[in-house]
């Protein structure tokens, strides 16, 4: 038998290993999953029964083009259906469009620390990660980014909010980013928790998307709509974009469960308010909870609150995993704690205000 191996792309190594939220002991104390970002609702009304009556035709492929789906999508933010893209959750989709502009010797830019699928999906393409640190605030430094645009840039990420500080970027200077981007450079918005926002002064990704061929918005299912277990996201861009995406796309990849589920879940939109309004109401009770305790806390526009920790960040989130909820650290940076049940955001404000005395 040879001794050797199959030769595998230099791309590939060392590459870092996407960590996803730590899950909570079903053996221990820990009763709360505080470390995903995910929506402690159930699904919204109708999407269990429509779920149910999809699962008994999953022996058949799905629709490869998603039809009902773009246009259900096309019809609710107002644009044509060839300007809708599909795929699993909005990771899914970014590393698609990764795939479709970036290649060896060509380079991402990406604010840092920011979405930590954004470096992986970049290395896997085979091109370079230019990380522009956030500012002192841990917001998008756009004239910074701006400024890191090369002849090699073919992409650049904006996540707003950001992922994992919940910091966002206004109308204001992100037109005036978006103004010096050259128009052969593709700029995706990446508006996962976009059903959160509350600041007047953030800008709605499509609108932008409409008046500038190089804008593309990500947007989820996975985060206020509740859907996370079924993967299914979406792009809003141009129809040279769009037309990528979909030859990027793994063909069947988004399940007819996860397309019915996302259509119903697009129509009951009142109950999804309701939600995410209380939501956030939970979020400015924790954010003022935390400030109250000392704690500087950015302001938050997504479903999370981000600490700034350092060397303690660690520490940190096994104090919160001995109470009885699980956090996500990132360690030397600091800790993001998605904004969940009542009775879980007050056991971490319990648990940061004992730590925060043992200092």
């Amino acid at each position: 038998m040879s001794e050797t191996s199959p030769k595998l792309r230099a791309e590939l190594e060392g590459i870092p290993t996407y960590k996803p939220g730590k899950p909570a002991a079903s053996d221990g104390p820990v009763a709360y999953k505080l470390s995903s970002n995910e929506n402690p609702y159930p699904p919204l009304p109708g999407v269990m029964e429509t779920v149910t009556a999809a699962a008994a035709s999953f022996n058949r492929y799905p629709d490869l083009a998603c039809t009902g789906l773009v246009d259900e999508l096309a019809e609710r933010f107002g644009v044509p259906a060839s300007h809708v893209a599909t795929g699993t959750g909005s990771v899914g989709v970014a590393q698609q469009l990764v795939q479709a502009t970036a290649g060896p010797g060509d380079e991402v830019i990406y604010a840092w620390r920011s979405f930590e699928a954004y470096p992986i999906i970049t290395q896997i393409s085979g091109a370079a990660s230019v990380r522009v640190p956030l500012t002192p605030g841990d917001v998008h430094d756009l004239d910074a980014m701006a400024d890191a645009i090369t002849e090699r840039t073919r992409l650049i990420f904006v996540c707003n909010p950001n992922n994992p500080t919940g910091t966002v970027v206004g109308r204001e200077e992100l037109e005036r980013f978006l103004d010096r981007v050259p128009g052969d450079v593709l700029v995706v918005l990446d508006e996962a928790y976009r059903e959160f926002i509350r600041d007047p002064r953030v800008p709605d990704g499509i609108e932008l998307y409409r008046e500038r061929p190089n804008v593309c918005v990500l947007r989820t299912f996975s985060k206020a709509y509740g859907l996370a277990g079924l993967r299914v996201g979406f792009a809003v861009a141009h129809e040279p974009v769009a037309a990528a995406l979909r030859k990027t796309a793994v063909p069947f990849g988004v399940s007819q469960i996860a397309q019915e589920a996302a259509i119903v879940s697009l129509r009951a939109e009142d109950e999804l308010l309701g939600r995410v309004g209380s939501l956030v109401c939970e979020r400015t009770r924790v954010v003022e909870g935390l400030r109250a305790q000392g704690w500087t806390v950015p302001e938050t526009q997504a479903n999370f609150v981000w600490l700034r920790l350092g060397e303690r960040t660690v520490a940190f989130a096994e104090a919160c995993e001995r109470a009885g909820v699980v956090v996500r650290p990132f360690p030397g940076d600091g800790v993001r704690v998605t904004v969940g049940e009542t009775e879980a955001n007050d056991i971490f404000l319990k648990a940061a205000e004992g730590f925060r005395k043992g200092l």
